[in-house]
């Protein structure tokens, strides 16, 4: 049995929660919060036996064994950094932190202590994305030429909205343009080329982001992010020889169509279950069963090298949080 926390108590706590139960050998043993009441609320509607109103209290709980943190991300790396110092496994809710250097702290922590880190990117776990790159790598559509994603949401957000406040992460990047960017990393890896362009608010967070990955393979890939409109929320991969689409929302799809230059299109379905979340809280048991210290499947490599995107595309769009 793997003993869990859970240190937030918002909506993606409460989904990951209720997709532990889905979860051979998960146990909800504790949650912590900033306030006892917030804490014990949780505890009472999910079932777990205590309830901290502080993260230390919870870092400290030797019942614990791996704790789920679901801040907003402008608290992850303090959150995090609590429970790694504490010896507790972790994983961390996407985005990791807010730019590189706090990101290289937990990386570095998690491993001077041997202890487990992982960035929640549930795409990354999700068994119909895998098998997709299991399909590229075997060759399906040929050489990868392009990549395309979106995620944009409607608004308006009002001006004192998480969304639009610099020193919370607001913008639609770190909050959306984090799975565009993710599933180009995944298909394509590091490019050598970025180039963005956003509109800003008036609080000097994007609202509307174009993001362009040049490889020197020649493929190309084509992102955006927004929060000014709705938008198909897909992902298409192109290759020489075929494409792959993936329906909405594109990092959780119930389905992909691979396309096979001559061929009739070829539909791999999947069975949505729960929220979504139970494959990443299960990739953690899996690593933990095994003594890894960090995920084959989200490697600490990979997380590092999407914030060093990020970093980048904020440096050309002029966002700051400081």
């Amino acid at each position: 049995m793997t003993r869990w926390g859970i240190l937030a108590t918002g909506n993606i706590a409460a989904q990951f929660a209720e997709d532990l139960r889905l979860v051979p050998g998960a146990e909800l043993v504790a949650v912590g919060s900033r306030t006892a009441e917030s804490a014990e609320r949780f505890a009472r509607r999910h079932g777990a036996a205590r309830a901290y109103g502080t993260w230390a209290e919870l870092a400290a709980d030797p019942e614990v064994e791996v704790v789920y943190v679901a801040t907003p991300h402008a608290a992850h790396h303090e959150a995090a950094l609590t429970c790694l110092r504490a010896g507790r496994a972790v994983l961390v809710e996407k985005p990791f932190t807010l730019d590189l250097p706090t990101s290289v702290e937990l990386v570095d922590t998690a491993r001077a202590a041997g202890v487990f880190l992982m960035e929640a990117m549930w795409m990354r776990t999700n068994p119909l994305i895998r098998r997709v790159c299991a399909l590229l790598a075997d060759g399906a559509i040929g050489r990868v030429t392009g990549v395309q994603a979106d995620f944009g949401v409607g608004g308006p957000f009002p001006p004192e909205h998480r969304m639009r406040a610099r020193a919370l992460g607001g913008g639609a990047l770190l909050d959306l343009g984090v799975y565009p960017v993710s599933f180009a990393h995944l298909m394509l890896g590091v490019p050598e080329h970025v180039r963005s362009w956003a509109k800003l608010t008036p609080e000097g967070v994007d609202e509307n982001t174009g993001i362009v990955f040049g490889y020197e393979s020649g493929a190309v890939a084509t992102l955006s992010c927004g929060m000014v409109g709705v938008t198909p929320v897909v992902a298409s991969v192109v290759g020489e020889a075929g494409r792959v689409d993936l329906p909405s929302p594109f990092f959780r799809p119930g389905s992909a169509v691979l396309q096979r230059t001559g061929a009739e299109p070829e539909t791999i379905s999947a069975e949505l279950v729960g929220n979504g979340y139970q494959d990443e809280a299960a990739e953690v048991q899996r690593c933990l069963a095994e003594g890894l210290t960090e995920s084959p499947l989200v490697p600490h490599s990979a997380t590092l090298e999407v914030m060093t995107l990020l970093d980048g595309i904020r440096a050309q769009i002029g966002v700051s949080y400081t």
